[in-house]
């Protein structure tokens, strides 16, 4: 394949650590593997020069996001884009959120030309009930629409999300998987002074959440499961990895839970792999890179049926599955888990070569496949200004 000239805009990057932003550092750092050039265009974080990324990169102002303090979102540099893409113009420019950047990012492509496509990370219209604008949904929708609809493709990371992105109207949407690095994570892992230092008894279970600390993440779910959990085993414990706006709250309310802050690399394997089963009752994800990596780990996982849990876990194989938004039914297959894995033994590397195919390598293929399809293709009405949208 010829090498490509891409330009990837985004809220969110590494080191930032979140599931978008560690997604588009594997797909970067795998396309300039591959020989690819890969500029980057995102809000400026603190003490970070536009030196530090790739050249052809742009630092935007930005703004923190509301509730995500140690986020933030790239304020519109369209004039600066046009400038920048007409010196050195990428082949095609990738758009990965869709706030005031991206919206900016969008039209300069349009107004030079230059093909875009799009990514659908992040389920905003359903986050917006737990900040208390559920009223905001059908609007945040349309913009959604409109906005993925002037690109030549949408990227969604499962089928399911993208029969219902079809549904809801969103035109070409195209699935582009997440892959798992299965050679970080591993049942090779575990430790035993890890688990001597959460103070975990062989005879007893360590219920696992690796998660942002947010309130449309549904935590006090996992933390009722494992209060039941703790009816058949009370010396069984309770480890949460992440951070976020809700960590004092939870911490507060879950004296019993041993919080760990955000872990990262051979570290945040180790705390996977260490664990006995992992509990994941979120609704919001478009996908949810750390139940690939739990089930990598050996980790068997409880989680609803939906997003990539739907497509990953093989229910009473590699973990368990309740109905979308059945609350009681994700408490008692916590429980049920909990008594399979202690008293039936589960084979841990029977779970994690379940998720052996998800490679990076895979992913990568089919990412510049799909670049180079909207390449060849173009964008419809290159070069026409950017109209405004029409919600309805």
């Amino acid at each position: 394949m010829a090498r490509l000239k891409i330009a990837l805009v985004s809220e969110t990057f590494p080191p930032e650590v979140n599931g978008v932003s560690m997604t588009l550092g594997r797909l970067s750092d795998g396309l300039r593997r591959r020989g690819h050039s890969v500029s980057i265009v995102r809000p400026r974080q603190k003490m970070e020069r536009a030196d530090d990324l790739p050249p052809g990169s742009l630092l935007a102002p930005g703004l923190p996001i509301p509730r995500y303090a140690e986020l933030r979102f790239g304020l519109p540099v369209q004039r600066r884009l046009i400038a920048l893409w007409r010196a050195q113009r990428p082949d095609v420019v990738h758009i990965a959120t869709e706030g005031p950047l991206g919206f900016s990012a969008l039209a300069a492509a349009r107004r030079l030309g230059i093909p875009a496509v799009s990514s659908f990370h992040t389920n905003f219209h359903s986050y917006s009930r737990h900040y208390g604008l559920g009223w905001l949904k059908r609007g945040i929708i349309a913009y959604l629409r409109w906005f993925h609809n002037r690109t030549a493709m949408t990227l969604a990371p499962t089928a399911h999300l993208a029969t219902e992105l079809r549904t809801q109207g969103f035109h070409d949407v195209e699935i582009l998987a997440r892959g798992v690095d299965s050679a970080l994570f591993s049942p090779a892992r575990r430790s035993a002074l890890l688990r001597l230092h959460w103070d975990a008894r062989p005879d007893a279970p360590v219920c696992l959440v690796v998660s942002r600390l947010a309130p449309e993440k549904n935590l006090e779910l996992a933390f009722q499961a494992f209060a039941a959990i703790r009816a058949d085993w009370p010396q069984a414990r309770m480890v949460c990895v992440g951070a976020g706006p809700a960590a004092l709250t939870l911490a507060r309310r879950h004296p019993e839970a041993l919080f760990c802050g955000v872990r990262t690399g051979i570290d945040l394997a180790a705390h996977y792999a260490s664990a006995d089963l992992f509990l994941f009752p979120s609704l919001t994800e478009t996908y949810g890179n750390v139940v690939g990596e739990a089930l990598a780990s050996g980790l068997p996982v409880v989680a609803f049926d939906h997003a990539a849990d739907a497509e990953l876990i093989e229910d009473g194989r590699n973990g368990w599955l309740a109905a979308p938004g059945d609350r009681s039914a994700f408490i008692a297959l916590s429980r049920l888990a909990a008594r399979q894995v202690m008293h039936a033994g589960f084979d841990r590397d029977a779970c994690a070569h379940s998720v052996r195919r998800l490679s990076w390598e895979s992913v990568l293929e089919r990412y510049e496949t799909l670049l180079a399809a909207a390449i060849a293709h173009g964008l419809a009405g290159a070069g026409a200004v950017l109209p405004a949208p029409h919600f309805r």
